[in-house]
């Protein structure tokens, strides 16, 4: 539809302007810094920084009523720019040109509700959001759209030369990188690095196929991540983890999407996130509080935080009830199935605790919650819910784990709905489903499977059936006649199915 086919109320509204005054807010000691230059710490205190806008007040006057105009119309521009997470660009990159806007299909990713079975199980209705249907099959895609479009902004507008950019990983971020580095080439090249072992051969095959420079390296992701803030701090490089404040913007539209698919009504919802590095459950409260403060939304979601007891430095943060006792202490790590999660020391802690207090206080009582689950549990609650027709990674295993833990801590409600973020695609992480059916975790991972879900191809050969196909080698005839027959019955047989 073109933008002159639209209601005249609308068309000032549906192609944004470049607007506001973004800034970078150090959530140390509160000094502001401009964006004209990337950066990842105060460079006064050296603490983590929030980007906000200092101009926010003019998204006030518009009502949200028309809001909710603006976002449901822009959904039927064919423009690329208005297409992915910057149908909210006046909440996520307002300095940023739309032609400066990389667009590769990323963000509205589906809700997809639970069948009556899951939900049964689960003691709830819930959603699954699949992020996994994300251009490099995960939910980085949306913080790295943002921070690759701010990018080649400052290239295009000659405030920086070409770029370098460079990233420690568990697998999503290297591979949602180095793909959206790709396609800004030749002015922005990428280099990942990689914990030596402890990425699925799935995802270590995505950056290189991608072109960019890998670089394993013995440890886990903590000790990658110490290395990467080294190159950042010497080196003329751009650091593209969560550490850098423009991708925590661009997670946010996970929070807007959830606000639109529900008609932005967010009374009795509960969003569930994995924790990890932290920015998204950073990205999403930041979201929804932007929301509300419009009068986008009327009500602030629950939000529930989950890590495995494997990596829970977060939640053993908030184990502590008395806030003036709390003291973040990094962990050592244990091997997890939610590997993207195995996180000891998340850099975006320090936002997480700001953001968790404000939206607290904004609520008018506690709405953001954490819980911890087993590894057994991620498991076996990914392949049950992949058994009633999802595409669960075992994020998404350990985000539906969460909820039914909430559920019986009482966090939640039957009569609550939740939306339980799966953040990548289910075939990132094949391996661990195969692990599980063969019973062939190492033992630090504490996973033995189910009986029940165990689910293993069965070779159909019957033993008086001399002539078979072979590639190459096709039969023909009574032998090819035979051959059909005998297989037909014995999977008949195994199905124990009666003939017609």
């Amino acid at each position: 539809m073109k933008p002159q086919d639209f209601p005249e109320e609308i068309r000032p509204h549906l192609l944004p302007e470049k607007s506001g005054r973004l800034v970078y807010r150090c959530l140390g000691c509160g000094a502001v810094h401009g964006i004209e230059n990337l950066l990842y710490t105060c460079p006064d205190c050296g603490q983590v920084l929030l980007i906000q806008d200092e101009d926010f007040e003019r998204l006030k006057k518009v009502p949200g009523a028309l809001w909710h105009k603006i976002f449901d119309y822009r959904r039927m521009l064919k423009i690329p720019a208005m297409k992915g997470i910057y149908r909210y660009h006046e909440f996520i990159g307002p300095v940023i040109p739309l032609d400066d806007i990389v667009y590769l299909g990323e963000g509205h990713t589906p809700v997809v509700a639970a069948n009556g079975p899951l939900q049964e199980l689960a003691g709830m209705a819930f959603y699954f959001k699949n992020d996994g249907q994300n251009p490099s099959a995960s939910f980085k895609d949306r913080g790295m759209a943002s921070a690759l479009s701010y990018i080649n902004y400052l290239v295009n507008s000659g405030l920086s030369g070409d770029i370098l950019a460079v990233c420690a990983s568990t697998g999503d971020t290297s591979a949602a990188a180095a793909l959206y580095a790709a396609y800004l080439k030749p002015h922005i090249q990428s280099a990942v690095l990689l914990p030596h072992k402890k990425v699925t051969p799935q995802q270590l095959s995505q950056p290189l196929g991608s072109g960019a420079r890998v670089f394993e390296i013995p440890g886990v992701f903590d000790d990658c991540m110490k290395v990467v803030e080294h190159l950042a701090e010497h080196y003329p490089v751009a650091l593209l983890n969560s550490k850098n404040a423009w991708r925590i913007l661009g997670q946010e539209s996970y929070s807007y999407e959830i606000a639109q698919d529900f008609e932005y009504d967010m009374k009795d919802k509960v969003v569930v996130v994995p924790i990890g590095n932290a920015g998204n459950i950073t990205a999403v409260m930041s979201g929804f509080l932007k929301f509300f403060e419009t009068g986008i939304i009327d009500t602030l979601p629950k939000i529930i935080g989950v890590q495995s007891a494997h990596a829970s430095p977060v939640c053993r943060y908030y184990m502590e009830a008395d806030p003036a006792r709390r003291k973040f202490v990094p962990v050592t790590v244990k091997p997890s199935v939610a590997q993207a999660a195995m996180i000891g020391n998340p850099v975006s802690m320090p936002r997480v605790i700001h953001l968790a207090e404000v939206y607290n206080r904004t609520a008018g009582r506690p709405q953001v919650f954490f819980v911890e689950v087993k590894e057994q549990e991620i498991m076996d609650w990914e392949l049950t819910a992949n058994r009633n027709g999802h595409i669960a990674c075992t994020h998404g295993g350990e985000s539906l784990a969460g909820l039914v833990r909430a559920r019986q801590q009482g966090i939640v409600g039957e009569a609550e709905t939740a939306v339980v973020d799966s953040t990548a695609h289910a075939l990132k992480f094949a391996g661990f489903q195969e692990m599980y059916f063969a019973d062939a975790f190492p033992e630090e991972f504490e996973v033995r499977p189910d009986p029940r879900l165990i689910n293993r191809p069965t070779l159909m050969r019957p033993d008086d059936l001399e002539k078979v196909p072979a590639p190459g080698k096709p039969l023909a005839g009574e032998d090819f006649s035979r051959f059909v027959r005998r297989i037909s019955e014995e999977i008949a047989k195994t199905l124990n199915l009666r003939r017609t």
